[in-house]
C-alpha cells in the first residue's frame, strides 16, 4: 500500500520535509489533500480524519502520515518512523535519537521563521501586524539564523564520520530537511542570506549535495513540487529582508 501524505494543498509548508524523504526513496505515496474529491481525496478527506469522533489515534493538525491503520502525525516523528524503511536513518540504533534530536532543532527554527511574518497572532492577517513583523524579523536575521544555522555548521564540522552529513557516514531524512530549510531561508531572506555561503560552507555544501540527488533534482525540476508562495511558512516580504 502506499503511504497517504496528508496536509494543504498549495503550499510545501511543514509537509515538505516529508515529501522529500518520500521523493528521495522513490517511494511510493498519496499527497491526499492534492487529489480529487471524487477519489476519496482531497482537503475534505484529510479534515474529516482530523475531526473524527471515532477514529482512536486522531492527529492535533497536518502534517500525518497514514501507513495502513497507523496514522503518524508531527513532522519529526514522522520522519523518526519513515527512516528506517526509507533507508534514510542511521543504521546505529544510538544515531537515531542524534537524528531525531536534530529534525526537532529544525523544526524549532521552522517555527521561528514562521514567527518573522506572524509575531502576533496566527489568525491575524500579516498585514495588520506587520509593524512588528519587521522587529521580529530583524531579530531573527541578527541573531537566530547565525545562531541556529551556526549551529548546524559545527555538527558538520565536528561529525566523526566527515562533514559529508549531519549524523553518521550516510545520507540521512535529516540532511534533506536542512537542503529544505536553506532553501526557504534564500526565498524569504535572499538580502540577509547573500553571503550564506561563506558563512557557512558546510551547510551551503550539505544543501548543494542533496540537490545533486537524481530523485530530488527530478523532484524540484517537476510539477509535484510546489513553489514557494506567500501562503506557506517561508514567505518573502521585501520590507522583512535586510543585510545580515
Amino acid at each position: 500500500m502506499a503511504y497517504e501524505l496528508y496536509y494543504w494543498d498549495g503550499l510545501q509548508g511543514r509537509g515538505e520535509f516529508v515529501r522529500l524523504a518520500l521523493e528521495d526513496a522513490g517511494a511510493d505515496y498519496i499527497d491526499v489533500a492534492r487529489g480529487a474529491k471524487k477519489d476519496g481525496q482531497g482537503t475534505g478527506a484529510m479534515m474529516k480524519i482530523i475531526e473524527s469522533e471515532s477514529e482512536p489515534h486522531i492527529p492535533f493538525a497536518p502534517p500525518f502520515l497514514r501507513d495502513g491503520e497507523l496514522i503518524v502525525p508531527q513532522v519529526a516523528n514522522i520522519l523518526f518512523y519513515l527512516g528506517p524503511k526509507l533507508g534514510l536513518s542511521p543504521k546505529d540504533e544510538k544515531l537515531r535519537y542524534v537524528a531525531n534530536g536534530l529534525q526537532l532543532t529544525i523544526a524549532d527554527m521552522v517555527a521561528e521563521v514562521h514567527d518573522t511574518h506572524h509575531p502576533l497572532a496566527s489568525d491575524l492577517y500579516y498585514e495588520d501586524q506587520k509593524d512588528a513583523a519587521k522587529t521580529r524579523a530583524k531579530d531573527f536575521i541578527d541573531n537566530r539564523i547565525p545562531k541556529f544555522i551556526g549551529y548546524f555548521e559545527r555538527v558538520l564540522k565536528q561529525n566523526p564520520h566527515g562533514s559529508r552529513h549531519m549524523v553518521g557516514d550516510q545520507i540521512t531524512y535529516v540532511d534533506l530537511s536542512i537542503f529544505q530549510l536553506v532553501e526557504g531561508l534564500h526565498y524569504a531572506f535572499p538580502r540577509a542570506t547573500r553571503t550564506f555561503a561563506k558563512q557557512y560552507p558546510h551547510v551551503q555544501a550539505l544543501h548543494d549535495a542533496v540537490l545533486d540527488r537524481p530523485n530530488i533534482a527530478a523532484y524540484v525540476d517537476s510539477e509535484r513540487r510546489i513553489p514557494f508562495n506567500e501562503s506557506g511558512i517561508f514567505r518573502h516580504y521585501p520590507e522583512l529582508d535586510q543585510d545580515a
